[in-house]
């Protein structure tokens, strides 16, 4: 069982900055790729964001250029740097695995893990 924890969510104005930070224990051998998702009230679960084992990240266009994965494999955690927020990123934010080494590995990152509790996000004046 690998157990995920997220921390760091809040309110902060549009053009704020937040990080997000993935305590991840347990059985963590195997572990390929870690991903962050967002939840939008009333809107599915997206990713977006992810970084392998190997330190290769992607991003979903609606986050590319803002957002910034990165991971310290000393301290299990996996975080995400929030730049320039704008009202539409206001979610609760998720962490969570994908324990299969893929080709396509952003588009067919598939979460293995049970879902934490999740980091609300509000960006709001």
């Amino acid at each position: 069982q690998v157990q995920l924890v997220e921390s760091g969510g809040g309110l902060v104005q549009p053009g704020g900055s937040l990080r997000l930070s993935c305590a991840v224990s347990g059985s963590i051998f195997g572990i390929n790729a870690m991903g962050w998702y967002r939840q939008a009230p009333g809107k599915q679960r997206v990713l977006v964001a992810a970084i392998t084992t190997g330190g290769s990240t992607n991003y979903g266009d609606s986050v590319k250029g803002r957002f910034t994965i990165s991971r310290d494999n000393v301290k299990n955690t996996v975080y995400l740097q929030m730049n320039s927020l704008k009202s539409e990123d206001t979610a609760v934010y998720y962490c969570n695995f994908d324990r299969i080494k893929r080709s396509n590995w952003y588009d067919d990152f598939r979460p293995f893990g049970s879902w934490g509790q999740g980091t609300q996000v509000t960006v709001s004046s």
